[in-house]
């Protein structure tokens, strides 16, 4: 038995960890892989944040975090579960390596909403990054990205959770997919 791994993309604040545990607390069998939580919860000491300094060890744990999500979405997904990964994936060769590492389905969904739904949901939160990582929408806005890409803007976590099961089959990627 084989289970499916979601990635689930998009600017910081659009709401990419919510719609990720929402589908994967509505599945019979559902993991929820947060890269925040692998890189900022498991590194307790000498953590650099993404963007942060030394830029060198920034990317370095940034690298580990995401070959880190990758084993363990694999052996999840080995055995059954239906696995969403929340991270920010805006670059093809990002996702190339994410579609290397992962074994088996593979669906890319890239949640986007306007700047003052984004502004709003992250002031909802605890942490507030949005306006941090707002240079990266025209890196999303450049990408005529593979999967499914959904504008948010003027929906609820549910109304995006059935667009996101109704549009499964347009999120998939093919195994040769680089």
């Amino acid at each position: 038995m084989t289970g499916v791994v979601t990635i689930v993309s998009g600017l910081p604040g659009v709401g990419k960890t919510t719609v990720a545990r929402a589908l994967a607390t509505s599945a019979s069998r559902g993991v929820l892989l947060d890269s925040d939580a692998v890189g900022e919860e498991f590194i307790v000491s000498g953590l650099v944040l993404p963007g942060g300094t030394p830029a060198e060890e920034s990317e370095r744990q940034l690298t580990l975090r995401r070959r880190n999500l990758c084993m363990l979405a694999g052996n999840f997904a080995a055995e059954g579960f239906e696995v969403f990964i929340s991270d920010v994936v805006l670059w093809p060769p990002l996702l190339a390596s994410y579609r290397a590492a992962i074994p088996g389905e593979l669906r890319f969904v890239l949640l986007t909403a306007d700047e003052s739904t984004i502004g709003a949901r992250d002031s909802a939160r605890d942490k507030q990054v949005a306006d941090a990582w707002s240079h990266l929408r025209a890196d999303q806005d450049a990408w005529a990205s593979p999967g499914l890409r959904l504008d948010t803007s003027e929906l609820t976590v549910d109304e995006t959770i059935d667009a996101v099961r109704r549009g499964e089959s347009d999120a998939r990627l093919s195994s040769s997919w680089v």
